[in-house]
């Protein structure tokens, strides 16, 4: 992360291997943007590359997607990315149940006053004074006024009545402003605006239903789990594990989401953190080994919940558990001894200077 001071506006720079790098900039609410570039360390397989290349057709044709997918299958990061292939700047939003038209567009607030006192004529005494309302835009209406690329996540978490503003926006490219501004009551939106929406269809708590009208009016794609090369792929560059153990982790999860024994599916973030955590702490990925064992029980039994009274599922669950940790982690695997994390160029080199 980098900060730039200068006249108290920060910059910070974002990246990471599976998602654009971001550069975000810090100022007033109207005029916050992230400017984004793809990532050189973007893991876009064949399955990615399809998903990206039909959202970009489609934004490139004018109409808005919608990435459609269950937690942990890469919806906003692949938004992101699609988003940096645009070149524009993007206004970010996250749904939010207390989010309300005013939040999305801006509105009034505040008030500027003036103040005139005229002694032109020293015997006389003019005063005037008045104050009117300050508009402030915010950041829907930016992205409309400049031509952002807007990427609004979790967009069903609001309710329908605060982006009822979206349906004029996306079919008739006009904004409505509810209280005029400075005598402007719309605002015609501009030709590079682009919008990015994503949802999460199986999730109950905290979201609604969104209206017709507006899903009418995007381009729907269903993001689900991806393939084995894709989670492999990821978790590799999201760990920096050696790609032997990585694999070892992303089979095991594979397998407990295959088998349903859960009430929260496993995810890719699943891998990712198992992962994580075995090369921070250099743990081998063996059954024989009890850290690691504990670690993936730690991570994976609490996606299944149970009553207290019902010890015996609980027990069932732990050993199926266990029954997969043992199949896919054996003790006694060549690739368990040493380091947990890919060796470097630096050490590269130097072993094969050793062995020449």
């Amino acid at each position: 992360m980098h900060r730039a001071a200068c006249g108290g506006q920060r910059t910070m720079t974002y990246g990471g291997p599976v998602m654009a790098s971001a550069q975000v900039q810090d100022g007033q609410l109207a005029g916050t943007t992230i400017s984004l570039r793809p990532s050189v360390n973007f893991v876009e397989t064949a399955a990615v590359q399809d998903v990206r290349s039909r959202a970009l057709g489609y934004l490139r044709a004018g109409f808005p997607v919608h990435f459609r997918g269950p937690a942990g299958s890469g919806k906003t990061t692949l938004a992101f990315h699609v988003a940096a292939q645009i070149g524009r700047p993007v206004v970010f939003l996250t749904g939010d149940d207390e989010m309300t038209t005013s939040d999305l567009i801006g509105g009034q607030f505040g008030y500027q006053y003036r103040k005139v006192v005229d002694r032109f004529i020293h015997t006389v005494l003019k005063y005037e004074e008045d104050a009117t309302r300050h508009w402030s835009d915010h950041r829907l209406t930016t992205a409309c006024r400049e031509g952002h690329t807007l990427v609004y996540d979790e967009f069903t978490r609001s309710r329908a009545e605060a982006n009822n503003i979206l349906l004029g926006v996306l079919e008739e490219r006009l904004l409505v402003l509810p209280v005029p501004n400075k005598h402007e009551s719309y605002v015609r939106v501009h030709p590079e605006f682009r919008a990015i929406f994503t949802s999460n269809p199986q999730e109950y708590s905290g979201v609604h239903d969104a209206q017709d009208a507006l899903s009418d009016r995007m381009v729907m794609i269903d993001v689900d789990y991806f393939d084995r090369e894709t989670e492999l792929g990821i978790t590799v560059a999201r760990s920096g594990l050696a790609e032997s153990k990585a694999e070892q982790i992303v089979n095991l999860v594979r397998d407990y989401r295959a088998s349903g024994e859960f009430d929260q599916a496993p995810t890719l973030r699943a891998s990712i953190m198992i992962a994580r955590i075995v090369a921070e702490q250099d743990l081998p990925t063996s059954s024989a080994d009890a850290r690691f064992v504990q670690t993936c029980l730690d991570l994976l039994g609490g996606r299944a919940s149970f009553n207290s009274r019902l010890k015996d599922e609980r027990l069932q669950h732990r050993k199926m558990l266990m029954s997969l940790i043992a199949h896919h982690c054996p003790p006694g695997r060549a690739h368990d001894e040493g380091g947990g994390r890919r060796p470097s160029l630096r050490t590269e080199t130097t072993e094969t200077k050793r062995r020449a």
